[in-house]
């Protein structure tokens, strides 16, 4: 009988879909609890985690990961689905419901990180950083001229956030300190974010007509997928910018990318994919378009911050404890291994 885990015969087995911050695994092990890692480079089949994780009660599990129905039916232990993010758009939350499995997310510790992150994006792809570097890099660099790579200023310019929750609001705050005037279009108004960055709400097609550069910060839905189409591109000012640092199917990458082949757009700046990790063929060819591969979050800090709240959400849940994470919490009163 494990003295950490009174009235088991032995710890729980928590599964962890690949390679975490060290961080993870100590505070595991600190608790008692048996880590059991993927060890590929890639990442695991649904049938794959079902066969190394059949006797697992916790999983930490990437946005990468599909976190199917189907691979929920076949891990009759699981309790709870930590999700190493803060979308959960890839875990099937109404199975996970129905089958009284918790799932969690990682909000508030990468917040700063992505806000951050779409302020370098934004200042890379308004100055052309990319393209000046790859020219240097070239050798094709023959000197100082004065119309070479000429950029945009942002100093007050407008900024359209689409999506004030966490993330959206920090990006206003740093965008307003930089001078750029601050409009977003959210479900709710914001008083405190436009208190604090003289934002002013506005609906989502004045956003797309009026912005000089326009930022994706909502949350990917049915009723998100594809929100940036052929359509609302076409509403965007002549030389306005595109950012994507939220997920990559709420934009239709094609028509963004015929958007900026055609010069309608200056140019957008990349972290996610629609068919992550592909990329839409045409965009590697476009020299005013800045790709990072899904990076927002990459400080060592955040990630850090991620693994440790994962852990500390699987071990509360298994403690038969409501995790402060908790993204579906009808599930509480009915979640697998209550007692009864």
């Amino acid at each position: 009988m494990s003295t950490l885990w009174p009235g088991r015969a032995a710890p729980p087995i928590v599964f962890l879909t690949r390679k975490l911050p060290d961080v993870v695994k100590a505070r595991l092990a600190d608790a008692g609890v048996l880590p059991r890692t993927w060890g590929g480079d890639r990442p695991p089949s649904r049938e794959e985690i079902a066969g190394v994780a059949a006797e697992a009660e916790g999983m930490i599990s990437l946005v990468t990961d599909p976190i199917t129905g189907p691979l929920l039916e076949a891990l009759p232990r699981l309790q709870v689905v930590a999700n190493f993010a803060v979308g959960v758009d890839n875990v099937d939350l109404a199975t996970a419901t129905r089958l009284g499995i918790l799932v969690t997310n990682t909000p508030d510790v990468l917040t700063n990180a992505c806000a951050e992150f779409t302020i370098a994006l934004l200042l890379a792809t308004c100055r052309r950083l990319a393209e000046a570097e790859r020219q240097v890099r070239r050798g094709a660099w023959t000197g100082w001229a004065p119309t070479q790579f000429l950029g945009m200023e942002i100093q007050g310019k407008t900024l359209g956030i689409v999506g004030a929750g966490r993330i959206g609001q920090a990006v206003g705050r740093k965008a307003s300190a930089l001078g750029l005037c601050v409009i977003y279009a959210s479900r709710t108004e914001k008083p405190d974010f436009e208190r604090e960055s003289g934002a002013q709400r506005v609906e989502l097609d004045e956003l797309f007509a009026t912005s000089d550069i326009v930022s994706l910060h909502c949350p990917l839905r049915p009723d998100t997928r594809h929100l940036v189409n052929a359509t609302r591109l076409a509403l965007m000012k002549p030389g306005a910018y595109l950012l994507n640092t939220t997920r990559g199917p709420v934009v239709d990458e094609a028509a963004l990318a015929e958007a900026l082949a055609r010069g309608r757009l200056a140019g957008a700046g990349l972290d996610v994919f629609e068919g992550e990790p592909r990329v839409h063929p045409l965009l590697l060819t476009l020299e005013n378009v800045v790709l990072a591969p899904h990076v927002a979050s990459a400080t060592v800090e955040a990630r850090n911050g991620m693994g440790t709240l994962c852990a500390e959400n699987v071990l509360t849940a298994l403690q038969g404890k409501m995790p402060a994470q908790l993204v579906n919490p009808d599930v509480w009163p009915h979640r697998r291994g209550a007692r009864v």
